[in-house]
């Protein structure tokens, strides 16, 4: 460890890193909407059978949440979510080969292997709001959490053009091949950048005092092997001993559980995730199948068309934590400052409704992009479970966080499937989407109430 008196700045490198591995998090998710269209035509799919495999993931990510936030907890984040990246790239990649398959055998072997995506990606968007709560202080955990947040949109730039071109060109298979060998090369610098605060070897003391002192659990992972007591100006290690932290003491206990759904302020923040999230997951199944289906793009069009309203998506989570935590630093509270980006960002995600009355390819980007600009201006979820976690189980308290959250990553991709056979028509799932907005503004508004740590008993 680095004991010079100047502050070191490593928690931005590790918020750098949860940014890279959770753009290919997200871009892994959204590969099966842009080689949608493709696959459905070889496999002969309808609207409902192509909801039920966007949703596949979404079974596996939800039920898996409690068991990967408990995971994280006992073990570490560094640890699982290496074993995370890991499997679910392979997963990805082994989606490729679902072509050589035929008929019903190849639409449950893409089902099982979208499911096995969902249960190895379980765990990582608790381990980010884990690490964020370790690593920042509370002044500076809404742009933390901002930044790995608007990964989701970032992939889109970043992939969806790729994708496209991929598929134009070469088929729909080699998007999984691709995007699965690039995860698990990920994995390497997973392993070499990201440690424990203590442990980080380009980490120096003033810096673990600035994180401590804000508030940032920097003993959250910290080795039982390893015990690090501060003497004087340095940090000395005993090894051998147990450690005695009492949160690290107690350990996960499932049944705190209850308490958090006791919590009249909790069950908003989960009921706003949900709807929140069901935004999201129109964004990465649908909305691809939307451009070629509804507005009548090519799949390489699409896959340009796309990154556009994922580029503002981006700008917006940024700017979302940035004014977040600008609101914290000029004395508002917690409160304040966390709500006024999410109420603020709903009510412009619901204006991607005007698309149902227009035809104009690019105002219907236009609109879009406004849209999920705010989408990503209010998306600061887990910066308010970072605010609110019990210490003792940070891991399993955003574990329960994205178990409600994710539901609509079920929900959403099988509604809009029926609402699309059904209607012929995409007005309606679009209605459906804007609804949810509407919903997380009155759960954050009318229930949340003051946002604060939750103490257990």
């Amino acid at each position: 460890m680095n004991n010079s008196t100047k502050k070191t700045n490593v928690r931005w490198l590790v918020v750098a890193v949860l940014f890279f591995i959770t753009v290919i998090n997200y871009a892994d998710r959204a590969t099966i909407s842009l080689a949608g269209p493709a696959i459905a035509k070889e496999l002969k799919m309808d609207s409902i059978a192509m909801g039920y495999i966007f949703s596949a993931f979404g079974w596996a990510y939800v039920i898996f949440q409690l068991p990967g936030g408990y995971f994280l907890d006992r073990f570490g984040s560094k640890k699982v979510y290496a074993y995370s990246i890991f499997f679910w790239s392979l997963f990805t990649l082994f989606q490729g080969f679902v072509g050589f398959l035929a008929g019903a055998t190849a639409i449950m072997t893409l089902f099982a292997l979208r499911f096995m995506v969902g249960v190895a990606e379980a765990p990582s968007f608790p381990a980010n709001s884990r690490i964020v709560a370790a690593w920042f202080p509370a002044s500076e955990r809404g742009t933390a959490s901002a930044i790995f947040n608007s990964a989701q949109y970032a992939a889109t730039v970043f992939f969806a053009p790729l994708m496209g071109w991929l598929i134009h060109n070469f088929g729909w298979h080699y998007v999984f091949t691709v995007m699965g060998v690039i995860g698990i090369l990920f994995t390497l610098v997973w392993n070499k950048l990201i440690h424990n605060p203590k442990d980080h070897p380009m980490i120096n003391k003033a810096e673990i005092d600035y994180i401590a002192q804000g508030g940032g659990l920097v003993d959250i992972d910290q080795s039982k092997k390893d015990i690090c007591t501060q003497q004087g100006a340095d940090i000395q290690c005993e090894t051998g001993q147990a450690k005695k932290d009492s949160s690290q003491g107690e350990g996960p206990k499932l049944q705190y559980i209850k308490e958090l759904l006791k919590n009249r302020m909790m069950v908003g923040i989960y009921v706003a995730q949900y709807c929140i999230n069901a935004i999201t997951y129109f964004f990465i199944t649908w909305f691809p199948v939307y451009l070629v289906q509804a507005r009548g793009m090519t799949i390489l069009k699409a896959g340009f068309a796309a990154s556009v309203p994922a580029i503002f998506g981006f700008l917006g989570g940024i700017l979302g934590g940035l004014l977040s935590d600008f609101l914290l630093k000029k004395g508002y509270s917690l409160t304040v400052a966390r709500k006024v980006p999410i109420v603020l960002g709903m009510l412009l995600s619901m204006s991607m409704l005007a698309c149902n009355y227009v035809d104009v390819h690019w105002m219907i980007i236009a609109i879009m992009g406004l849209a999920f600009f705010g989408k990503g201006l209010g998306a600061l979820g887990w910066a308010v479970n970072s605010d609110t976690a019990p210490k003792q189980i940070a891991g399993l308290s955003g574990g329960l966080l994205n178990t409600c959250g994710n539901l609509s990553s079920i929900t959403t991709p099988i509604a809009i499937g029926y609402i699309i056979q059904s209607t012929g028509s995409f007005n309606g799932a679009l209605i459906y989407v804007v609804l949810h907005a509407f919903i997380a503004i009155v759960s954050y508004l009318f229930v949340v109430g003051e946002i604060k740590r939750v103490e257990l008993k």
